[in-house]
């Protein structure tokens, strides 16, 4: 079966962060705070897919329309996001990412409309590419397009001047840039150094274990990570937590704590499946208890076990 017709593509993953640079080696782009996807154009229509292979367009409906703008039949790789006076809004997407309601989701797709913003192509007309060096991707990729729009845009690069751009995605209040080998080719579901992100803000993965109702009304979740098969305990988030804002999700209420060893304080938790992976964010170069970490969202497109320990 054709690749595009068997679907299920898991895309090229983006190395741990590092400081901003200069090369002649590289280009660097924007990095978007969005979501991952996987699209497949044909003349007819467009599938957009998370990085679990879950369908997108019946929460964001209003993409449905976009393979409009496309002239060859492909499949690109991009990040799907919602623009708030010009900075994407990682917490949107993830909600509306949820949504079942058609009632719900059509107010969703007027009030925060979606973009999807292609930044490599890795199927033109029937011819896998991605064993082509990126530049004559990032080439073929722009030729795809019979013009850009609101919904669809692809993404521009500049050479050799990482740091100016990174102080400029600082400036703009942006997450921050991604660097990447102008000859790189692009490996299914591999993380290489071939492609770093430089970001503002660090932030991380982790499993979402359990909540602590406090005081004042606050609530702090239990996080962990995994260590091989092992779900190993990694604190508290009480910044960005509510209780408002798990109950969006669906979650498990267990009899006991998922890690192997839950050290004191946290005898009033109420413990949940392992099951939901939420993304911390933190100041990078500093330790967990130091750097006021707070909760940027839960995401639905990432399986709890692949929040590993230093992965």
């Amino acid at each position: 079966m054709d690749i595009f017709d068997k679907k299920g593509i898991k895309p090229m993953l983006i190395a741990e962060m590092v400081e901003p640079f200069d090369s002649d080696d590289h280009i660097y782009e924007l990095k978007l705070d969005g979501m991952r996807c996987v699209s497949y154009f044909d003349d007819n229509s467009v599938d957009l897919r998370n990085k679990r292979d879950i369908r997108l367009l019946p929460m964001f409906p209003e993409l449905e329309d976009i393979h409009t703008n496309i002239k060859h039949k492909c499949i690109l790789d991009g990040e799907l996001a919602t623009i708030v006076d010009g900075i994407p809004v990682f917490s949107i997407v993830q909600r509306r990412s949820i949504l079942n309601d058609p009632f719900k989701i059509q107010l969703a797709s007027e009030k925060t409309p979606a973009i999807f913003v292609a930044f490599d192509i890795i199927y033109c007309d029937g011819m896998l590419v991605k064993d082509r060096p990126l530049l004559e991707r990032k080439k073929l990729l722009e030729e795809c397009f019979a013009e850009e729009s609101s919904r669809i845009a692809y993404s521009r690069y500049i050479e050799e001047h990482g740091i100016n751009l990174f102080e400029m995605a600082k400036q703009q209040k942006l997450e921050g840039i991604v660097a990447k080998k102008k000859d790189s080719l692009y490996w299914f579901g591999k993380e290489t150094r071939d492609w770093v992100k430089i970001k503002v803000m660090a932030d991380e993965d982790f499993v979402l274990c359990g909540y602590i109702l406090k005081p004042n009304n606050m609530t702090s979740f239990v996080i962990g990570q995994y260590d091989g098969d092992e779900l190993v305990y990694k604190g508290h988030i009480t910044l960005g937590a509510s209780l408002r804002k798990l109950n969006e999700y669906k979650y498990t209420v267990i009899d006991k704590s998922p890690f192997m060893n839950t050290p004191p304080g946290n005898e009033k938790t109420v413990w949940l499946a392992p099951e939901l992976v939420c993304t911390v964010e933190y100041m990078p170069d500093e330790t967990i208890e130091r750097r006021q970490a707070t909760l940027k969202g839960i995401r639905d497109d990432k399986l709890p076990t692949e929040c590993q320990i230093g992965g």
